[in-house]
Order: C-alpha cells, then sequence, then structure tokens
C-alpha cells in the first residue's frame, strides 16, 4: 500500500507558512502579521497570520490549516464523485498578498494535501497548488521572470510538465461570465498522485518554496514606482475581478466554506479596498489598455524568445 507520510506534509507546510510570512516582513519593515488559531467543531483547525497597512503590502494573508471530517464536502465530491462515503484529512498553504502599490502585482499561491479513508480500501489521496501573478501594470520581464521560475522548477519532474500545468493555470483562473483571463497565470494542478507519493511531494515542496523566487525580484523592483489617484483606482477596479473570480468560481473558496472552515481565513482573499465601475472601458493607448491588449491573453507563451 502507498500510504503517505501525512506528518511529513504537515510538518513542511507549517515550514512553509513561516518562511513565507517571515519573508513578507523582511520586505514590508512596517508591519507584522497578525496570528491567529483556530478549531473546528467537525475536527481539526488552522493557524492563520494576517498582515494589514503595512508599507509595502495593504494586505497578506498566509494560512495553514489541517482539517478532519467524516463526510467529504458536496464541492469535493461533485470533483471526485468516488470519494463520497470516506472520511478526509484536508490540509494546506494558501496565501493572497495584496500590495498598496499599484505597480507591484497581487499574487496567489497554495500547495495542499487531500488523503480520503474507508474501512478495508486502501486511502484514496492527492496534491494540489500552484501560484499565479495578478498584474495592474504590467512589465513584460516580471511576468518572463514569473514563468522562467515556474519552468525551472517543473524540470526535474518531466519535460512536459511546466506546459501541462501552466495551460490549467490558465484555464482555471479564467473569469468566465467576463471571458477574461484573471491575471498572467503561472502553475495550477490537482489530483497529483503519480507516479507515487515520493515524487508528489517532492514536486509540491519545489512549488511552495518556488514562490518566493517567483514573487519576491518582482515586488524589490517595483516597489519605489511612483504612482498616484489614476493607478489607484485602477489597482481598485481590477481588485474587482479578483472579488469575482473567488466568490464565483473558486473551488477552494467552496470547500472551505462547505467544509465548515473558519470564515474570515477562508475570505482573507479578499481585497481590504475594491470598487466596481459600470461598463469601465481604459483610454486607447493608455497604460490601463495595454494590461488588456498584451498581458491579459489566453494562453500566452512567455517563455517563447528565451
Amino acid at each position: 500500500m502507498n500510504y503517505p507520510d501525512i506528518f511529513r506534509v504537515k510538518t513542511f507546510l507549517l515550514e512553509l507558512q513561516e518562511t513565507i510570512c517571515q519573508k513578507i516582513t523582511e520586505l514590508d519593515g512596517k508591519e507584522t502579521f497578525l496570528e491567529q488559531t483556530w478549531e473546528r467543531a467537525e475536527g481539526g483547525g488552522g493557524r492563520s497570520r494576517v498582515l494589514t497597512q503595512g508599507a509595502i503590502f495593504e494586505q497578506a494573508g498566509v494560512n495553514f490549516s489541517h482539517i478532519q471530517g467524516n463526510q467529504m464536502p458536496a464541492s469535493a465530491t461533485a470533483h471526485r464523485p468516488e470519494l463520497a462515503g470516506r472520511s478526509y484529512q484536508a490540509m494546506g498553504v494558501s496565501l493572497v498578498i495584496h500590495p498598496l502599490n499599484p505597480y507591484i502585482p497581487t499574487t496567489h499561491a497554495n500547495v495542499r494535501f487531500f488523503i480520503a479513508e474507508k474501512e478495508d480500501h486502501d486511502p484514496v489521496w492527492w496534491f494540489g497548488g500552484g501560484f499565479d501573478l495578478t498584474p495592474y501594470y504590467g512589465f513584460e520581464e516580471d511576468v518572463i521572470h514569473w514563468h522562467r521560475v515556474a519552468r525551472d522548477l517543473c524540470k526535474p519532474f518531466g519535460t512536459d510538465t511546466y506546459q501541462t500545468y501552466k495551460d490549467w493555470c490558465d484555464e482555471y483562473f479564467y473569469l468566465k461570465h467576463r471571458d477574461e483571463p484573471r491575471g498572467v497565470g503561472g502553475l495550477f494542478y490537482d489530483d497529483l498522485n503519480k507516479p507515487d507519493f515520493e515524487t508528489c511531494f517532492a514536486f509540491t515542496q519545489a512549488v511552495g518554496n518556488g514562490f518566493l523566487e517567483a514573487y519576491v525580484p518582482i515586488v524589490e523592483k517595483r516597489r519605489h514606482h511612483s504612482w498616484g489617484d489614476r493607478e489607484r483606482q485602477f489597482q481598485l477596479y481590477r481588485r474587482g475581478r479578483y472579488v469575482e473570480f473567488n466568490l464565483v468560481w473558486d473551488r477552494g473558496t467552496l470547500f472551505g466554506l462547505q467544509s465548515g472552515g473558519r470564515t474570515e481565513s477562508i475570505l482573507m482573499s479578499m481585497p481590504p479596498l475594491v470598487r466596481w465601475e459600470y461598463d469601465y472601458h481604459p483610454e486607447p493607448n493608455s497604460p490601463e489598455a495595454k494590461l488588456y491588449s498584451d498581458f491579459l491573453v489566453t494562453k500566452k507563451n512567455w517563455l517563447d524568445r528565451l
């Protein structure tokens, strides 16, 4: 039986949360993370950390959770109907970072592990996760760097791994009701349980550890970029797309709410300020229009020149 080492996975996830929080605190230089631990009546709990009103980060949430239950939530069994009637454990680290400066992109990342068990049956387990980038003002060199890190961490795991999970990210983080990508993508994978536990765990560690390598240089490059009310208003408008995706399409949000998770932790992905504007169109040839024409492009190959 290929039984997974749950303890090692949990240890890695807790250490990853700590590492990311330390680096974000160091980058911000002003505020620190507020930590709240919580327990879930049905089993398990988590450690939520949120930084607000920082010098660089308007809000950053980095959460760890490990929950158990006797029955899989409806959102999970709809995706994997063979799991009905099994008990389960789900653990992961999930983060969303909303910078103050509109020239620094918003970003999301998570790595997670599920195991579903039933007496006299082998466990069903899998890993999932990834990271994606949502700029407001695009810089090609930043997006190329982001995807280069993603490609390089995938290389040891197969020649097609990057392209497969890059395409999956483009498909998943797509606002169908807007016919528009949420951002410039990255990696997304789910249901990963082959060829074996060790390989799947190693890939998940590579994704989790690769996040800071992908994101920090972009923050450092754009943190001193001057901005004004025009850029701020566009940032707040585009944040509305983030809210729409998370509340309408995101499976993780739905799973968290259906499984009885801590609502404040689940919805920490929401930006602290956001606005909507009826039938908005950017001025032709403006920096705002360039985001739509040059960056919010479905299945664009960012590394074709390398």
